[in-house]
């Protein structure tokens, strides 16, 4: 039961974080120009390439708390913080300029059309700072069971992000504009929530430290 709520947790946060209803006006734009084969292409190179950026800050979160000298604590408490910013934004209907790329971002990518999958879709808008900061810290003290969860939990939702990119306009379609960014703001509140966890764990943490 335990394992199952703590697969269910971090589905909520990656799907909260990535948000892919969310980001199908955003992979429209991106593709209006595009053809549906190279559409395709793109959605799955740009999936694919974030989920092996997340899995890999998660497989290597340790080593890179090491290198860098690196707290638990304080890194879920920076962390909390970044989570909580994008979710803040999003409660706000609007975009968070963490996990969003600029208009100059996407003319530069427009410009480079396969590029698209690399950036923006792939950084920062699917494998942004705060879905690696969330990976991270979920996975700073897991065991070998917890990361195979929290790897699968990536999964599904990477598949469930490009399901959603290669029905993209139908979906937009069958759920109007105004759904989608109630179900933004939606994810925008879990993101809030799970953001002040982080926090309250970290400042746990930093006090069993001192």
């Amino acid at each position: 039961m335990q394992e199952v709520l703590h697969f269910s947790t971090v589905l909520a946060a990656f799907f909260a974080i990535m948000n892919p209803v969310a980001n199908i006006p955003l992979f429209i734009g991106l593709t209006e120009h595009v053809d549906d084969g190279d559409r395709r292409q793109l959605a799955t190179h740009a999936v694919l390439l974030a989920f092996i950026i997340v899995a890999l800050f998660s497989l290597l979160g340790r080593e890179i708390f090491s290198l860098f000298g690196i707290t638990l604590p304080a890194f879920r408490i920076a962390g909390g913080a970044l989570v909580g910013l994008v979710g803040y934004h999003l409660l706000q209907g609007g975009e968070s300029s963490v996990h969003t790329p600029t208009a100059e971002d996407n003319r530069l990518s427009r410009d480079a059309a396969m590029g698209i999958a690399v950036s923006p879709l792939a950084m920062p808008i699917l494998a942004g700072p705060g879905t690696i900061a969330t990976a991270m810290s979920f996975a700073a003290e897991a065991s070998l069971p917890s990361m195979l969860r929290i790897i699968g939990a990536l999964a599904v939702v990477c598949i469930l992000t490009w399901m959603a990119f290669l029905g993209a306009e139908p979906i937009q379609r069958f759920l109007g504009r105004n759904v989608i960014k109630v179900v933004s703001r939606l994810m925008g509140l879990i993101l809030a929530v799970v953001g002040v966890q982080m926090m309250i764990d970290g400042v746990k943490g930093a006090a069993a430290l001192a």
